[in-house]
């Protein structure tokens, strides 16, 4: 079956966005291909612990500084909680990010869908802008009200399994706007899996902690 896709056109080249969540310590030679991969990447989402964490880790400082010098956006990742986290606290992650990482871009997480949150976004996205955030990113997981379309850069409108993404729906909204601006996010996925959004990552990985493993055909050039 043909995957969905928002407003489908030809992909732009820098077309993955890589939510990869290990440590480089760790997992050295993964962060290599990420590196590696530059010319593709929309950006990569930069999460040492659920967030900045509570002080600046220089592993993770390291890759920041590689991805910069290699022109890809480094994204700061902060939870929001489904607007239950305080503004307060999703803002002093952006800052944490930027100061300690280099980040120019934000990545929130768990993101309302509903029209009720739209003012409390709105102003995270005026507190990550004045913070410099040059792209903002809103991570819900499926469609949401479109005056979120107006908040921020990208949305992402799937995040789930393969099985679950092969019959997802698309409303009509969303052809209202650019292919850029959305992206789905798919795990659990084969590796001839192919995703329909002009922003995209599909990773093999399944259960709690799929963004622990690479996209599909991201290797380290020699």
């Amino acid at each position: 079956m043909t995957p969905p896709s928002d407003n489908p056109q030809e992909a732009p080249v820098k077309s993955l966005l890589v939510p990869y969540y290990e440590h480089p310590a760790a997992r050295p030679d993964a962060w290599d291909a990420v590196v590696a991969a530059a010319p593709r990447l929309y950006g990569v989402v930069l999460n040492p612990a659920s967030g900045p964490g509570t002080a600046p880790d220089p592993a993770f400082a390291e890759v920041a500084e590689r991805l910069r010098a290699a022109g890809v956006r480094v994204l700061g990742y902060a939870d929001t909680d489904y607007a239950r986290r305080p503004h307060a606290a999703v803002v002093a992650d952006l800052l944490r990010h930027r100061d300690w990482y280099g980040a120019a871009g934000v990545f929130l997480d768990q993101v309302s869908s509903g029209p009720e949150a739209v003012p409390h976004y709105r102003r995270l996205g005026v507190a990550a802008r004045a913070a410099g955030a040059e792209t903002l990113v809103l991570n819900h997981g499926v469609h949401p009200d479109p005056a979120y379309a107006e908040l921020a850069d990208l949305l992402v409108t799937f995040e789930g399994p393969w099985d679950a993404y092969r019959s997802a729906g698309i409303p009509s909204w969303t052809t209202a706007h650019p292919p850029e601006r959305f992206c789905h996010l798919v795990y659990a996925a084969p590796a001839d899996a192919r995703a329909g959004a002009a922003v995209h990552c599909v990773v093999p990985g399944t259960g709690a902690h799929p963004w622990g493993t690479l996209p599909h055909g991201l290797r380290r050039r020699p």
